[in-house]
């Protein structure tokens, strides 16, 4: 059992890894143009080059893969020669870089003219000025140049009186302002995916790691009361109908199954939402999260979600169950049991139940990982700020690092997922438990 376990396990990081490949070069070559997105239809080929600089947008794939892994404040630290830290600004969901000197001050800079500023955070959170030249490096041909942390988080190379004029979105209504050159290679800082720093999202500027453990958050809690309901009521259901196979409970619970399972999920919330919201008005029609807690504190606002994905999950894995069940029970050893006079509900709780479950599991823990991502209509529909909606919004948006690490997110559900199952099955089937 501990090698089966093992093996699976390998496999799911090798599946990863492999995964972690196809999603970053598909977010690469699908098409959009991030830049244009930004600054605007009429933005200049400049403008374009200097905003995709800026991100690391234009540095070679395989460079762009490991920093979206592993990070790059490895890279820029040899560069730097200090360490840099990253912290959390007070009282927002933003982060900063700085550079550790050697008695501990943490230090950025900035480029006025030709004179390089010094900024050093001090204990009081306020920030000092000061004069810092004598940190330019003359090479042979005369050229001084620096590398630093700037005010955008980013490691940047500084030239004397040189570098590239670039663009920056000013705060007014996204608009780009041009600012002195003296910039000549960026690095946007980032601790990687693997230590949970996928970057910071290209629409909103915010840590995309903070927005996804909240949508994943909310998703997880939608889809936790969903299942807690569906699952075992289909279980139910479906071996109540299989043990009945042909009978009018049967029928009717086939039947009801596939009507909820072929009628469109969109068209099950707006039913639900015209008869509970519009004329009954005993629930709200959207949810509406104005804080964290807001679930909590009014959970009416997650019936609707929630009764959408039951009617939803119910009909298909109650069809599955009922016939995992059917199959079981016409098994030639179920018959044996019969022929030998055993008690009809000793055969069914003992050797029928057990097997029935096989093919159900696989499918629930597949809808699990659904039930995460996969309900997006079901979001839209009730305004739910879920894990799907939001990189539905990404993939529309082509927020490249939005996208990249809710893929990745959900490939974990579903590889995790498939690790329970493949546990799960080492009880119900002891032909793997010992193998």
């Amino acid at each position: 059992m501990v090698k089966f376990i093992i093996r699976r396990l390998g496999f799911m990081l090798l599946t990863m890894f492999i995964v972690s490949i196809a999603i970053f070069a598909i977010s690469e070559i699908a098409p959009g143009n991030i830049a244009r997105n930004i600054l605007g239809p009429f933005a200049t080929p400049e403008q374009e080059a200097s905003f995709l600089a800026q991100l690391g947008l234009d540095q070679p794939l395989h460079i762009r893969y490991i920093t979206w892994l592993v990070g790059s404040d490895w890279r820029a630290e040899r560069l730097i020669g200090m360490p840099l830290r990253r912290i959390k600004k007070p009282d927002t969901e933003f982060y900063e870089w700085w550079a550790v000197e050697p008695d501990g001050t943490l230090v950025r800079w900035k480029l006025d003219g030709e004179d390089l500023i010094a900024l050093r955070l001090q204990p009081d959170g306020t920030v000092q000025e000061s004069l810092d030249n004598e940190r330019w490096q003359t090479d042979e041909a005369g050229i001084s140049t620096f590398w630093g942390v700037d005010t955008h988080n980013r490691a940047v190379m500084w030239e004397k009186g040189g570098g590239q004029t670039y663009w920056m979105r000013a705060k007014a209504a996204g608009w780009w302002v041009e600012q002195p050159g003296g910039a000549r290679e960026y690095i946007p800082l980032q601790k990687g995916l693997l230590r949970g720093d996928p970057g910071e999202s290209v629409k909103t500027g915010r840590p995309v790691g903070d927005a996804l453990l909240r949508r994943l958050q909310n998703s997880i809690l939608l889809a936790a009361i969903a299942f807690v309901i569906v699952m075992p009521l289909a279980l139910v259901l479906g071996l109540l109908a299989g043990l009945n196979e042909g009978k009018a409970l049967d029928r009717i619970l086939s039947v009801g199954g596939l009507a909820t399972t072929a009628t469109p999920n969109f068209a099950t919330g707006i039913f639900l939402i015209l008869i509970f919201a519009v004329w009954l008005k005993w629930l709200p029609g959207a949810t509406v999260f104005a804080s964290e807690r807001a679930a909590f504190e009014n959970p009416k606002m997650l019936i609707l979600p929630v009764m959408t994905l039951t009617l939803i999950e119910l009909g298909y894995v109650l069809r599955i169950t009922r016939a995992s069940m059917v199959e079981v029970m016409n098994a030639s050893y179920i018959r044996t049991a019969f022929l030998k006079g055993l008690p009809y509900w000793r055969i069914v709780f003992k050797h029928a139940i057990r097997n029935a479950l096989m093919a159900p599991i696989t499918v629930i823990m597949l809808h699990v990982n659904w039930l995460m991502g996969g309900i997006v209509v079901v979001e839209a529909i009730f305004g739910f700020p879920g894990l799907g909606r939001y990189l539905l919004d990404a993939a529309l948006y082509k927020d490249v690092f939005a996208i990249e690490a809710g893929a990745m997110v959900m490939v974990m559900l579903a590889v995790g997922t498939q690790l329970v199952a493949d546990i799960i099955y080492t009880f119900l089937n002891p032909r793997i438990r010992y193998a």
